[in-house]
């Protein structure tokens, strides 16, 4: 008897192709090929912008550790979640990192090339679901205090070094 497999149009592979696009190739640079997309501009947003980024980003991860994607496949994508984030995070070559990187375009290409054979998984295993789910938190919460510790830092700079 042959498993139901994930389909290339199942609801979540269709949401996730939707954000790693939006997130890092939804807008055309004019008289080039090059495109980028909501991650880096979010970047420019001091302290709050990086954090949306991982979010959106962070939402990958969780669907598809939802549709069944392999702990070895979901720590690939953890790993570039986190160098996005990290290089990322940094003020001005943090963006252009993430224009050129594609976080999410990778992440989504490892889903697609594991989908097909993935079977579809009704009920996901959910003591991992939940180790998962904390370790992005975790993650997010802790780009949030880089993000505000960095953004006060050159504030405090700017502020001492004007007077």
């Amino acid at each position: 008897m042959n498993r139901p497999t994930v389909s290339f149009h199942h609801p979540a592979l269709r949401r996730i192709r939707r954000i790693a696009f939006l997130l890092d190739n939804s807008i055309p640079i004019p008289l080039t090929r090059f495109r980028i997309g909501l991650d880096p501009i979010l970047g420019l947003i001091p302290g709050g912008g990086d954090v949306a980024g991982a979010i959106l980003s962070a939402y990958i991860v969780f669907e598809a550790a939802r549709i069944g994607l392999p702990k070895e496949v979901l720590v690939q994508m953890l790993s570039n979640l986190l160098a996005d984030t990290a290089l990322g995070s940094l003020p001005v070559i943090g963006d252009l990192f993430d224009a050129t990187w594609k976080a999410n375009s990778r992440n989504f290409a490892l889903i697609e090339a594991h989908a097909e054979r993935l079977p579809f998984q009704q009920k996901p295993n959910h003591g991992f679901m939940l180790l998962l789910t904390l370790l992005l938190i975790l993650f997010v919460v802790a780009v949030g205090a880089i993000a505000f510790f960095t953004t006060t830092s050159i504030l405090k700079l700017i502020t001492h070094s004007s007077s």
